[in-house]
């Protein structure tokens, strides 16, 4: 009876170990999983917010150096103060491609503002694995042109 016995708890006790074998496997696929879906987040969000300023920053210098184009007829006679409209777009529209981005801008306001809006697109490197390779971002900057000294 006691060999009996020895030999029931043996056999329990290789069940339970077996039912054990592999569970920790599968807590660290799961964990691993997870951990590489926050890091992904946290690298493609980054980049993708970077890439945004990036095109705000370069919406705002196209806005400075198109609203520097004025329009020399009117301010020399002193009877306006205007930006020349296809100097305007052609100087935002250059700063662009220097930089190698997308944009465009508009003249609004009767000539006393300028509108720039850049877009570009951000390569991911962990959203590819669920197929989202590129992320547009865009940004956008408003000068006003200041017709009075002091601003």
């Amino acid at each position: 009876m006691n060999r009996l016995r020895r030999i029931a708890t043996r056999w329990r006790t290789e069940l339970d170990e077996r039912r054990d074998r592999g569970s920790m496997s599968l807590f660290f696929a799961l964990s691993t999983v997870a951990v590489l879906m926050v890091m992904g987040l946290l690298v493609d969000g980054g980049g993708a917010l970077n890439a945004a300023n990036r095109a705000t920053s370069l919406a705002q210098e196209a806005a400075r150096t198109a609203g520097q184009q004025l329009d020399p007829a009117q301010a020399i006679e002193g009877t306006a103060i205007t930006i020349d409209p296809d100097a305007a777009v052609a100087a935002a529209q250059d700063y662009l491609a220097a930089a190698h981005v997308q944009g465009n801008a508009e003249i609004t306001d009767g000539g006393q503002s300028l509108t720039v809006t850049v877009t570009d697109t951000y390569q991911t490197y962990f959203a590819q694995v669920v197929g989202l390779g590129t992320i547009s971002v865009t940004g956008s900057a408003k000068a006003q042109l200041q017709t009075h000294p002091g601003g």
